[in-house]
């Protein structure tokens, strides 16, 4: 045995279970349990349930059980980690999703909207970042695009766009020291492909409930006016290379019964804007 080595595994594994336990306390907490629920519904003692949670020595089968009560699962992948992290980065780079941003960017901007890309938020276990967000100080009002230029996990791209509606507006009045927001749009924003409408017609009424107002709030602020107070979610398909009288985008209702996609795949769409650059 190699003097240190199980030591230091040890400590990896206790950070391992420590944040285990925060995720499962914050989604304990969203859902208003107690521990005492919790830990009748993971069927172990509400002593077990809180060193869990506390980030204690814990097993492995303690912390599936405690998952499972809250809907939670629980991956575990062996992966070499340099690896891991050359993939990353270049699953990282989309062009394609850059363009979205920029086309969306320039647009807003030259309403005369603040804009800003890739914007952080934290809001205590939940983090990420808003592909854009433009806002009103004088309107009081908040636009969210979360630009998708496919779908390899539809559940994984509601979840994080349903995480952003529900934290993002707060959080980003209170960094602005804005008062808070009288009127939110939050805009599911995809590309234009066939890819992208088989997704939405494969799962219709995923989308529908994610995104089930009309597309009216996000028209507003295309044609530069700040929609009416209220919160709204919607789903627009976007066309970045659109030119003279093309629209440049439809409502969910068009994307799943009329439209023709604008793109064969995202492959076609990265040719056509690296052919753009030449």
């Amino acid at each position: 045995m190699v003097p240190g080595r199980l030591p230091a595994t040890r400590s990896k594994l206790d950070q391992i279970v420590a944040v285990a336990g925060s995720r499962i306390r914050a989604e304990r907490q969203r859902r208003r349990w107690s521990l005492a629920t919790l830990a009748e519904r993971a069927g172990v003692s509400r002593s077990a349930a809180q060193a869990a949670e506390s980030g204690k020595h814990a097993s492995l089968e303690m912390i599936v059980a405690l998952s499972a009560a809250l809907g939670l699962s629980v991956e575990l992948d062996l992966v070499d980690r340099k690896r891991r992290e050359r993939l990353s980065s270049v699953r990282s780079e989309d062009p394609v999703h850059a363009a979205m941003g920029e086309l969306e960017a320039r647009r807003l901007r030259g309403h005369g909207f603040n804009v800003a890309l890739d914007e952080p938020y934290q809001h205590y276990q939940f983090s990420g970042r808003a592909d854009l967000v433009a806002w009103s100080a004088e309107d009081r009002a908040l636009l969210h695009v979360e630009n998708r230029t496919q779908f390899p996990n539809v559940q994984q791209s509601v979840g994080s766009f349903n995480a952003k509606r529900a934290y993002l507006a707060a959080e980003l009045a209170d960094r602005l020291r804005l008062r808070p927001f009288l009127s939110e749009t939050h805009v599911m924003v995809c590309l234009w492909s066939a890819e992208v409408l088989h997704a939405l017609r494969l799962h219709p009424e995923t989308f529908r409930a994610t995104c089930p107002d009309p597309s009216s709030g996000f028209g507003a602020w295309w044609t530069g006016a700040a929609p009416a107070p209220g919160r709204s979610a919607t789903l627009a398909v976007l066309d970045p290379f659109a030119r003279g009288r093309q629209r440049p985008w439809i409502d969910l209702e068009s994307a799943l019964s009329i439209a023709r996609p604008r793109a064969r795949s995202y492959a076609q769409a990265a040719s056509r804007l690296r052919d753009a650059h030449r």
